[in-house]
């Protein structure tokens, strides 16, 4: 793959609508632009932590370890699903911040399918793992903040952040679902 797709398949992939992506949305709605482009260094870690060690020996044990990868699908289902329960039974009183913290959005990217994909596919792809990971956290850090603008645009009335909140949630019991189905259909 070239750098110029691999760049490419990385910014469509980082770009789709994702429980990250949702959690980024939501901290622009609630905390603003610039309140949640403070979360995207937890955002960056957690996908360093996942993506870097799955390019390096990962993709070589998970190929032979089909259960394994089945296992870390229903795993992140599950957690989306919970974050898709817990979004929606929250008061409308009780956004804010704090609702949509720093620890919900690592372990959430810790359990983000796309982290797979791109410590298994996108990075080994490329001849240096350094300029790889680097782009990789250049088009991080501007989709991140696209997502974030988006949510403060869409929701920075007072009025819509109870229908944003919800809006997410069901997106994030979509994905879910998703992500059993196909956790489930690959075993």
């Amino acid at each position: 793959m070239s750098p110029v797709e691999f760049a490419l398949a990385l910014a469509l992939l980082l770009l789709t609508p994702g429980p990250t992506n949702t959690l980024i949305a939501l901290a622009g709605a609630e905390r603003g632009f610039l309140g949640a482009l403070r979360l995207v260094p937890f955002e960056a870690a957690a996908y360093g932590l996942v993506t870097v060690p799955l390019a390096v020996v990962g993709s070589h044990y998970l190929a032979d370890h089909g259960p394994l990868r089945t296992g870390l699908t229903l795993i992140a289902a599950i957690w989306v699903a919970y974050l898709a329960v817990r979004l929606w039974r929250l008061p409308a009183d009780a956004m804010g911040p704090q609702q949509n913290g720093a620890l919900k959005l690592f372990i959430t990217t810790l359990t983000n399918p796309k982290g797979l994909v791109i410590g298994l596919v996108l990075l080994p792809s490329q001849a240096s793992l350094g300029w790889a990971a680097a782009s990789f956290l250049a088009l991080l850090m501007a989709v991140s903040a696209f997502w974030a603008g988006l949510g403060s645009l869409i929701a920075g009335g007072t009025s819509l952040k109870p229908l944003a909140r919800r809006a997410c949630a069901g997106w994030l019991g979509v994905l879910a679902l998703w992500l059993a189905a196909h956790g489930l259909a690959a075993a």
